[in-house]
């Protein structure tokens, strides 16, 4: 039984699974910042609510980035703090991986997450149908031929909260947007079972969230 926690964007959730299967989840799909506020409150809330004492979990996981650094600090700070108290291992799930698998894409197509940076640049990774990586993740700067590489030879889906401002440059016919969607807890579930089986742990003392960039205050 896995405690997964979600805070690299404006998306506070939680998720709880067993033997890689959803069971609950909680989330605040807003686009304000209440991680600080809901986070420790939602991870009450759905342990009490499906009836699992904090000793009965196997493992915290955790959305390691990127993202934004408040939220990831918020995020990594709690799951470090369970794991310390009871004793228990840490998972690290990237980011734009688990926001990948929202997309059901055709065969021969790719998913390319996109989380909003500072103006129009993003944090973006590439994937296959099948969620196998094609390009590691990276800090990129949106142009209209951003991505020409996959848009030529296939279709690609678009998906976070860099998306909004990609489409209105992005006119290729290969490209689908979806918009509105934020990486959930909901989407680490087999990524940690499957971590989880395979002993995959973090070392809890020394992790850090992957920030990509250099925090600069606004």
């Amino acid at each position: 039984m896995i405690l997964c926690i979600e805070t690299a964007t404006t998306n506070c959730s939680v998720a709880l699974e067993n033997k890689g299967k959803l069971l609950a989840l909680k989330e605040d799909y807003s686009n304000n910042y209440s991680h600080a506020e809901r986070l420790h409150l939602f991870i009450e809330e759905i342990l009490r609510e499906n009836e699992v004492g904090a000793r009965d979990l196997d493992a915290i996981a955790v959305s390691k980035g990127p993202g934004s650094y408040t939220g990831l600090r918020i995020g990594v700070s709690a799951a470090k703090g369970l794991c310390f108290a009871l004793e228990l291992p840490l998972i690290s799930i990237p980011t734009l991986r688990s926001l990948a698998l929202q997309v059901k894409q055709e065969k021969d197509g790719f998913i390319i997450p996109l989380l909003d940076a500072r103006r129009m640049e993003v944090y973006t990774a590439g994937f296959t149908a099948d969620y196998r990586k094609v390009f590691d993740t990276r800090a990129q700067i949106l142009a209209p031929d951003s991505f020409s590489k996959y848009l030529e030879n296939a279709a690609v889906t678009f998906i976070g909260s860099g998306v909004e401002k990609f489409s209105k440059i992005c006119e290729h016919p290969n490209a689908t947007f979806i918009k509105g969607k934020l990486p959930s807890a909901s989407k680490m579930v087999s990524l940690a079972s499957e971590k989880f089986q395979k002993q995959k742990f973090e070392d809890v003392a020394y992790f850090e969230p992957y920030y990509l960039k250099d925090f600069m205050a606004g």
